[in-house]
Protein backbone atom coordinates (compact mmCIF):
# COMPACT_ATOMS: atom_id res chain seq x y z
CA UNK A 1 0.00 0.00 0.00
CA UNK A 2 1.52 3.36 -1.01
CA UNK A 3 2.23 5.60 1.97
CA UNK A 4 1.35 8.97 0.46
CA UNK A 5 -2.22 9.86 -0.44
CA UNK A 6 -1.50 10.76 -4.08
CA UNK A 7 0.23 7.44 -4.84
CA UNK A 8 -2.49 5.56 -2.99
CA UNK A 9 -5.14 7.38 -5.03
CA UNK A 10 -3.51 6.53 -8.36
CA UNK A 11 -3.20 2.87 -7.37
CA UNK A 12 -6.68 2.61 -5.84
CA UNK A 13 -8.47 4.46 -8.66
CA UNK A 14 -7.01 2.03 -11.21
CA UNK A 15 -8.59 -0.99 -9.48
CA UNK A 16 -11.64 -2.60 -11.13
CA UNK A 17 -14.92 -0.83 -10.36
CA UNK A 18 -13.40 2.10 -8.45
CA UNK A 19 -13.57 4.68 -11.25
CA UNK A 20 -17.24 3.90 -11.95
CA UNK A 21 -18.08 3.98 -8.22
CA UNK A 22 -16.31 7.31 -7.78
CA UNK A 23 -18.12 8.81 -10.76
CA UNK A 24 -21.48 7.61 -9.41
CA UNK A 25 -20.75 9.16 -6.02
CA UNK A 26 -19.50 12.35 -7.69
CA UNK A 27 -22.73 12.59 -9.70
CA UNK A 28 -24.62 12.56 -6.41
CA UNK A 29 -22.51 15.33 -4.89
CA UNK A 30 -19.64 13.31 -3.44
CA UNK A 31 -16.17 14.84 -3.27
CA UNK A 32 -14.02 12.09 -4.76
CA UNK A 33 -10.79 13.41 -3.26
CA UNK A 34 -12.34 13.44 0.22
CA UNK A 35 -13.76 9.94 -0.34
CA UNK A 36 -10.40 8.57 -1.43
CA UNK A 37 -8.83 10.24 1.59
CA UNK A 38 -11.44 8.42 3.69
CA UNK A 39 -10.49 5.04 2.21
CA UNK A 40 -6.82 5.88 2.83
CA UNK A 41 -7.51 6.85 6.46
CA UNK A 42 -9.49 3.63 6.98
CA UNK A 43 -6.60 1.59 5.58
CA UNK A 44 -4.09 3.43 7.77
CA UNK A 45 -6.26 2.66 10.81
CA UNK A 46 -6.71 6.28 11.80
CA UNK A 47 -9.46 6.33 14.44
CA UNK A 48 -12.62 7.93 13.11
CA UNK A 49 -13.47 11.26 14.67
CA UNK A 50 -16.49 13.31 13.51
CA UNK A 51 -14.68 16.59 14.25
CA UNK A 52 -11.75 15.54 12.11
CA UNK A 53 -14.13 14.46 9.35
CA UNK A 54 -15.51 17.99 9.47
CA UNK A 55 -11.96 19.36 9.16
CA UNK A 56 -11.56 17.30 5.99
CA UNK A 57 -14.84 18.65 4.61
CA UNK A 58 -13.89 22.23 5.48
CA UNK A 59 -10.63 21.87 3.59
CA UNK A 60 -11.92 19.82 0.65
CA UNK A 61 -15.24 21.52 -0.11
CA UNK A 62 -14.04 25.06 -0.91
CA UNK A 63 -11.12 23.77 -2.99
CA UNK A 64 -13.43 21.49 -4.90
CA UNK A 65 -16.13 24.13 -5.36
CA UNK A 66 -13.77 26.97 -6.32
CA UNK A 67 -11.01 25.16 -8.22
CA UNK A 68 -11.70 21.55 -9.28
CA UNK A 69 -15.42 21.91 -9.99
CA UNK A 70 -15.19 24.89 -12.36
CA UNK A 71 -12.38 23.23 -14.33
CA UNK A 72 -14.43 20.03 -14.59
CA UNK A 73 -17.55 21.95 -15.62
CA UNK A 74 -15.76 23.67 -18.51
CA UNK A 75 -14.10 20.41 -19.61
CA UNK A 76 -17.45 18.62 -19.55
CA UNK A 77 -19.21 21.43 -21.39
CA UNK A 78 -16.58 21.32 -24.16
CA UNK A 79 -16.77 17.55 -24.67
CA UNK A 80 -19.12 17.42 -27.67
CA UNK A 81 -17.67 20.47 -29.43
CA UNK A 82 -14.10 19.24 -28.89
CA UNK A 83 -14.85 16.02 -30.75
CA UNK A 84 -15.31 18.04 -33.95
CA UNK A 85 -12.77 20.80 -33.29
CA UNK A 86 -9.15 19.71 -33.04
CA UNK A 87 -7.89 22.94 -31.45
CA UNK A 88 -10.66 22.93 -28.87
CA UNK A 89 -9.87 19.26 -28.24
CA UNK A 90 -6.25 20.18 -27.51
CA UNK A 91 -7.36 22.93 -25.12
CA UNK A 92 -9.74 20.50 -23.45
CA UNK A 93 -6.87 18.05 -22.87
CA UNK A 94 -4.80 20.84 -21.28
CA UNK A 95 -7.79 21.71 -19.11
CA UNK A 96 -8.05 18.05 -18.11
CA UNK A 97 -4.41 18.23 -17.00
CA UNK A 98 -5.14 21.32 -14.91
CA UNK A 99 -8.10 19.55 -13.33
CA UNK A 100 -5.87 16.62 -12.40
CA UNK A 101 -3.24 19.02 -11.01
CA UNK A 102 -5.96 20.68 -8.90
CA UNK A 103 -7.09 17.30 -7.56
CA UNK A 104 -3.50 16.37 -6.77
CA UNK A 105 -3.04 19.64 -4.87
CA UNK A 106 -6.20 18.94 -2.89
CA UNK A 107 -4.90 15.48 -2.00
CA UNK A 108 -1.56 16.99 -0.92
CA UNK A 109 -3.43 19.45 1.31
CA UNK A 110 -5.55 16.66 2.76
CA UNK A 111 -2.47 14.57 3.51
CA UNK A 112 -0.83 17.57 5.18
CA UNK A 113 -3.94 17.98 7.35
CA UNK A 114 -4.08 14.35 8.50
CA UNK A 115 -0.41 13.31 8.50
CA UNK A 116 0.03 13.45 12.27
CA UNK A 117 -3.29 11.93 13.27
CA UNK A 118 -2.60 8.87 15.44
CA UNK A 119 -3.20 5.29 14.35
CA UNK A 120 -4.74 2.46 16.34
CA UNK A 121 -4.67 -1.31 16.01
CA UNK A 122 -8.39 -1.83 15.48
CA UNK A 123 -10.59 0.33 13.30
CA UNK A 124 -14.18 -0.04 12.18
CA UNK A 125 -13.93 -0.78 8.47
CA UNK A 126 -15.20 2.03 6.28
CA UNK A 127 -15.94 4.54 9.05
CA UNK A 128 -14.14 7.43 7.34
CA UNK A 129 -15.46 6.58 3.90
CA UNK A 130 -19.06 6.36 5.04
CA UNK A 131 -18.86 9.63 6.97
CA UNK A 132 -17.20 11.55 4.14
CA UNK A 133 -19.61 10.19 1.53
CA UNK A 134 -22.58 11.71 3.33
CA UNK A 135 -25.65 12.12 1.13
CA UNK A 136 -23.83 10.81 -1.96
CA UNK A 137 -23.28 7.49 -0.17
CA UNK A 138 -26.97 7.28 0.69
CA UNK A 139 -27.93 7.99 -2.92
CA UNK A 140 -25.32 5.61 -4.36
CA UNK A 141 -25.02 2.80 -1.80
CA UNK A 142 -23.77 0.28 -4.37
CA UNK A 143 -20.94 2.62 -5.38
CA UNK A 144 -20.03 3.16 -1.74
CA UNK A 145 -19.94 -0.61 -1.20
CA UNK A 146 -17.55 -0.98 -4.16
CA UNK A 147 -15.13 1.48 -2.58
CA UNK A 148 -15.42 -0.25 0.80
CA UNK A 149 -14.87 -3.71 -0.70
CA UNK A 150 -11.94 -2.67 -2.86
CA UNK A 151 -10.50 -0.74 0.06
CA UNK A 152 -10.61 -3.84 2.24
CA UNK A 153 -9.05 -5.93 -0.51
CA UNK A 154 -6.27 -3.38 -0.99
CA UNK A 155 -5.42 -3.19 2.71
Amino acid sequence: MPSDLWSFTLDFYARPGVEQACLALQTNGGNVCALLCGVWLDQRRIPFDPERAEEIRQLATPWHDDVVGPLRAIRTRWKAAAAADEELGALRERLKGLELDAERELLVRLQRLVQNWPRQDVQAAGAWLKALAGKAGTQSPDALQVLQRVGLDAA
